[in-house]
């Protein structure tokens, strides 16, 4: 039995960056512990945690390099100042009850820390190492983070290094733009005016992409980049290959038709499944959704009741009453419901209570002449952004 924790604390180039392991002497913690101190690396050496010379903490700590020592001057602030403060931080987690007296002679821990070569500020290595290290150790002694923290953080956060979030559609409802136009240009002129909201995802439409190629995919991450964007593929044949190329441009989902065969429908949800990226069945003209979901191998993971233009203007109705029976059909596995087709802000309420996760619109915000007004009144029908209700801590 061991326990994990991380933490990041400080800035610039005296920033820490901590993995900790803490477990029992006996077991696999005190064998990695034992291998670490007699198995020595070059460039990664291991030290014994001291407060000073001569005064080890309890629990006996192992502290790691992350960075490959070069020379002294490297050394020296790994035997130093990240040394004395990840060892202090450890006695004083013991002084504050977070570590068991009993557990002293019993547990071992690990430390992994890291200093970058341009760190010179002795005073910020220790200080940072210190809060860092024993950030570490409560969240490892806590089980820190819990489900609901992972679930809560993990489509809104940003990697500091990356640069950049990838959202998934784990909070509907979600206003889905359908860019139906003909050229890039075109396109950039809609998302340039979008009001920022969580709510919001893109799709890059069928005339779009047929216009411009799968590369308009990626134009529009261009332009809007932490937004989840939706190839409208309409996918009717080789659907492992189309679901290949949208994923090459930087889709986060892509939409296969329900009129296509059903091996082809079955290897575009195999293949969108394999890359971690949405599956979507578009169920124009098809005249049982349900049928057609049961009879596939696996479901997607949105299923869109779509009324064509043609379907609108010739007065057929919405099929919002599907909706429950398609969430339905799965116990195990939640499908999102898109509904698109002529939907406005006067009617939008309806197919939420229908049970609609995602409503679709284009032509009522791409052709609008004032484009922010037409998208927030369909966003005044949906819960806030998500950073309204965070608490800025960490």
């Amino acid at each position: 039995m061991y326990k994990i924790g991380e933490a990041l604390v400080g800035k610039g180039n005296e920033v820490a960056h901590v993995d900790l392991m803490v477990g029992d002497k006996e077991g696999q913690i005190g064998q990695a512990f034992a291998n670490g101190i007699s198995n020595l690396s070059k460039g990664h050496t291991p030290v014994l945690g001291v407060i000073r010379p001569n005064l080890p903490c309890k629990p006996y700590v192992l502290v790691v390099p992350k960075v490959t020592i070069t020379d002294m001057e490297d050394a020296s602030k790994i035997f130093g100042p990240a040394q004395a403060g990840v060892s202090k931080a450890i006695a004083d987690c013991v002084e504050e009850g977070l570590i068991p007296e009993n557990k002293l002679e019993e547990w071992v821990i690990i430390v992994s820390v890291f200093i970058h070569p341009k760190a010179t500020d002795y005073r910020r290595i220790y200080q940072y190492n210190y809060s860092a290290t024993k950030l570490a150790l409560r969240r490892a002694l806590t089980d820190y983070p819990g489900w609901d923290k992972i679930k809560f953080e993990k489509d809104r956060a940003t990697h500091p290094i990356m640069g950049f979030n990838v959202p998934h559609l784990w909070r509907p409802p979600y206003l889905q733009i359908a860019l139906d136009v003909m050229t890039i240009k075109q396109a950039h002129k809609v998302l340039e005016q979008l009001p920022h909201s969580d709510n919001i995802i893109i799709e890059a439409g069928t005339p779009l992409i047929k216009s411009e190629g799968v590369k308009a995919i990626s134009a529009v991450r261009d332009i809007i980049p932490n937004v989840f964007v939706i190839a409208d593929l309409k996918t009717m044949d080789v659907g492992k290959v189309e679901v290949d190329m949208a994923y090459e441009e930087t889709a986060d989902a892509m939409a296969v038709a329900g009129q296509a065969p059903l091996e082809v429908i079955d290897q575009f949800i195999y293949e969108a499944k394999r890359l971690g990226v949405y599956s979507i069945v578009d169920t124009i003209n098809v005249k049982d959704p349900v049928k057609l979901l049961k009879s596939l191998k696996d479901l997607p993971d949105i299923v869109e009741l779509h009324r064509g233009i043609d379907e609108e203007t010739g007065g057929q109705k919405h099929r919002w009453e599907l909706i429950k029976d398609i969430k339905e059909i799965s116990k195990t596995k939640k499908m999102l419901v898109a509904v698109a087709g002529g939907i406005e802000p006067e009617n939008m309420t309806d197919a939420l209570k229908a049970g609609a996760d995602i409503i679709v619109v284009g032509r009522y915000i791409t052709q609008s002449k004032d484009i922010e007004r037409a998208v927030r009144d369909f966003l005044r029908h949906m819960q806030g952004d998500i950073d309204l209700k965070r608490i800025h801590v960490e």
